[in-house]
């Protein structure tokens, strides 16, 4: 997941000093800097924090289970709860964002029961010229109300949000585009495979395996564990358990022929809560218990 801190050093280069301020975080930007020429892609994953777009020009989408190509103007809404990916287009010319996290909005107000931030709302709103013009306005309020000295103006700015939020879910969503979307079990396919393998190789600096289960991918992609496991077969023939098992057993081999570690720090580096544990698993899946197959090895 990508903090806020991380996201200011990936767009800007810099972090604010009041980011981890007690009464939360909120900012507000154009976003012509970051699209046309300019536009890179979004990596896919989630983010701590809420953000709002206004997008003139078009870009597109990615979800696990769908992609949703942006009107030429449109309002949308992303949030810590659904990992996404952006991919802005050519086109895209102009606009707006603001950005904020839980904290900000903390005794104002629970933002996760509007639609526009569920899992499974509406989250992308395509605008008229007229409609453009109102929500551009109150992204130029904000703009003018963060750089001013007023001492409520994060009040201000909070009401704002939320009459973005109110707007949007008083119109029609745009829905996604049969004609825009690869096959929605490929689709996941891939991001699982992606995020299984960003999680190696483990090393001194990166000891930390968070997703071992079906069930912790697919709460992270945000679709059912029975979707991902029917997708994974559908596009594999393999199962998810048996993907993670391959290439922790993988990962494994690696470990014990080349690193330093105890058995124990390696089963423990893999995400085994017990060396016991490991063990099993590693000579159920190669035949040798991890001591032999090291010193076979010669390490």
């Amino acid at each position: 997941m990508e903090s806020l801190e991380a996201f200011y050093k990936r767009k800007f280069d810099w972090i604010p000093e009041d980011i981890q301020n007690a009464l939360g975080h909120f900012n507000v930007f154009r976003l012509d800097p970051y699209v046309g020429q300019n536009a890179q892609p979004v990596p896919y994953k989630r983010r701590d924090f809420y953000k709002v777009t206004l997008v003139l020009g078009g870009g597109r989408i990615h979800y696990a289970d769908k992609v949703i190509d942006v009107p030429p103007n449109a309002l949308t809404f992303t949030s810590p709860q659904i990992p996404y990916k952006w991919e802005h287009t050519r086109n895209a010319r102009s606009g707006y964002f603001c950005i904020f996290n839980r904290s900000f909005f903390e005794g104002f107000g629970n933002l996760d029961k509007y639609a526009v931030y569920q899992p499974q709302g509406d989250r992308v709103f395509e605008l008229s010229e007229a409609e453009v013009s109102h929500v551009s306005s109150i992204f130029e309020k904000m703009l003018r109300e963060i750089g001013s000295e007023y001492p409520h103006k994060y009040d201000l700015l909070r009401n704002q949000v939320f009459e973005l939020l109110h707007f949007a879910m008083k119109k029609h969503p745009v829905l996604s585009r049969p004609e825009s979307r690869a096959p929605a079990s490929l689709r996941i396919s891939t991001l699982f495979m992606e995020l299984l393998e960003r999680q190696f190789p483990i090393d001194e600096d990166h000891r930390n395996l968070r997703l071992r289960t079906p069930s912790e991918f697919s709460k992270q992609l945000n679709v059912h564990v029975n979707h991902l496991n029917r997708a994974i077969r559908e596009t594999t023939g393999k199962t998810t358990t048996e993907f993670i098992s391959e290439r922790l057993l993988q990962e494994a081999r690696i470990l014990l022929r080349h690193s330093t570690w105890c058995i124990a720090e390696v089963a423990y580096a893999l995400g085994f809560r017990e060396p016991a544990h490991f063990s099993n698993f590693f000579k159920k899946n190669t035949g040798l218990s991890p001591s032999v197959f090291r010193r076979q090895e010669g390490t």
